[in-house]
């Protein structure tokens, strides 16, 4: 019986939380974020991860150009993990991944990582328990290998939305011209997964949480974007950086 239940955890902000005070905080965060993340370049002692993972349409590309956009682009990479190559799939899982690990200095975001290969793979039974069990100790390992030896700070983050939130979204991009090329048949076939996914979501949450996870509340992007923003704040704040001094 597994230990973490999403369906536990509210897709939607705190009730008494609000919305206008909320978003009013959020400049100056932003504004906060571009300073710390030159300070995080400029003494180049720490590296940054941040994994982004979640169901379609819960709004990942939303929360990276809306979160990390305010900071320099030459501080900050974006990898996003589709289906493997053909020459990714002759490697380990991990293969394609550790190749965009951050370098010290700078700022790694994974829209969608190597937990894919824990969890569609399960879902879609390419992929069978002992297997994925095995690939979890390896995420573990591979975590703490990056944390223990390149000084890197792990971000994990679960947008959670709910499957109504979900259907409306990709109802969406049928009748939105800004959203059509998003479209994807394949969108509508994965959703009808969606207690599987939860499933497999749950197992990961409980075996690879040695770096542990964030669950986001994805329903309302005013929220989700502000809570990611404010866990990215705290963590550079907290490595409490300095600006070095004049090379000689």
């Amino acid at each position: 019986m597994s230990k973490f239940s999403l369906k536990e955890i509210s897709t939607r902000a705190p009730k008494d939380l609000d919305k206008k005070e909320t978003k009013e905080k959020m400049p100056a965060i932003l504004g906060g974020l571009a300073e710390l993340q030159n300070l995080l370049f400029a003494e180049s002692k720490h590296s940054i991860l941040v994994i982004i993972q979640g169901m379609d349409a819960s709004g990942k590309d939303g929360v990276i150009r809306n979160v990390f956009t305010s900071m320099n682009p030459q501080g900050v990479n974006v990898k996003s993990f589709k289906v493997p190559t053909e020459e990714e799939l002759a490697h380990d899982f991990l293969w394609r991944v550790h190749r965009h690990v951050p370098q010290k200095g700078m700022i790694q975001i994974f829209n969608r990582s190597h937990y894919e290969d824990i969890l569609v793979t399960r879902v879609h039974k390419w992929c069978d328990d002992k297997t994925a069990r095995k690939r979890m100790k390896a995420i573990n390992d591979f975590e703490r290998l990056l944390q223990d030896h390149n000084n890197t700070h792990i971000l994990k983050f679960y947008l959670h939305i709910s499957p109504e939130e979900q259907r409306d979204r990709l109802a969406e991009r049928i009748k939105d011209p800004a959203k059509m090329w998003k479209y994807n048949d394949r969108d509508f076939v994965e959703s009808k997964l969606w207690d599987v996914y939860m499933e497999m979501y749950e197992d990961c949450f409980n075996h690879c949480n040695d770096v542990p996870w964030t669950i986001i509340p994805a329903d309302q992007n005013w929220y989700k974007e502000y809570s990611i923003a404010s866990e990215l704040h705290k963590l550079l704040k907290g490595l409490n950086m300095q600006y070095p001094g004049i090379k000689r």
